[in-house]
């Protein structure tokens, strides 16, 4: 060995595991700060569709999607509801639902940007985490009546997070339900998920 030769000493070799430990803190970091945008992002939406919701009944005195007088007051290509005080159809996924011409209505409204003239499931806007929001519709979820959001293809971890926040975190009960889950979420699995609005 030549005595000439040098390695690293063990300062150095201290000093760049200390610079990548700070590397890989800073990336961690960002990823949970670009995580809870995206969630914050969802709860925002959600907070929207629901205002815009009730802004349309403070309104016109009627609920979307079920205006049975569209045509005259919004716009001549509005789809009439029945005017029952209910959002027939669920999901959003046939163009004469009410739950579709909730989308239409809103928009025709002024009160969410689109194309009101979206039919089916292309009226469907799409959520922080790139799922559909399926619809606003009347239903009875977990014993629970009213007007509930559908959202779709919402990780397992996001579910959790927002039924912890919003309602009392079992996907079975309370205003947060989710048809397709078990006793509880599993955070790789996405889910379908209604939020009592």
């Amino acid at each position: 060995m030549n005595r000439n030769q040098r390695g690293f000493t063990l300062i150095e070799i201290a000093i760049v595991l200390v610079i990548i430990g700070l590397l890989l803190g800073g990336v961690l970091k960002g990823q949970q700060m670009i995580e809870n945008a995206k969630y914050k992002s969802l709860r925002n939406e959600i907070n929207a569709y629901a205002a815009a919701f009730y802004a349309f009944q403070d309104r016109y005195h009627a609920v979307p999607g079920d205006f049975d007088d569209a045509r005259r007051q919004l716009d001549r290509r509005a789809r009439n509801g029945n005017g029952n005080g209910w959002i027939d159809g669920g999901y959003c996924d046939r163009a004469a639902d009410e739950s579709c011409n909730l989308w239409s209505h809103l928009r025709y409204a002024g009160l969410l940007s689109g194309d009101p003239r979206l039919r089916g499931r292309r009226a469907n806007p799409k959520h922080a985490y790139g799922g559909q929001v399926l619809g606003i519709f009347t239903f009875t979820w977990g014993n629970v009546s009213g007007n509930w959001i559908g959202l779709g293809n919402v990780p397992g971890d996001v579910a959790q997070r927002l039924d912890n926040d919003l309602d009392d975190g079992n996907p079975k009960t309370g205003t947060v339900y989710c048809q397709n889950c078990g006793s509880r979420y599993i955070e790789n699995r996405i889910y379908n998920m209604e939020v009592k609005i």
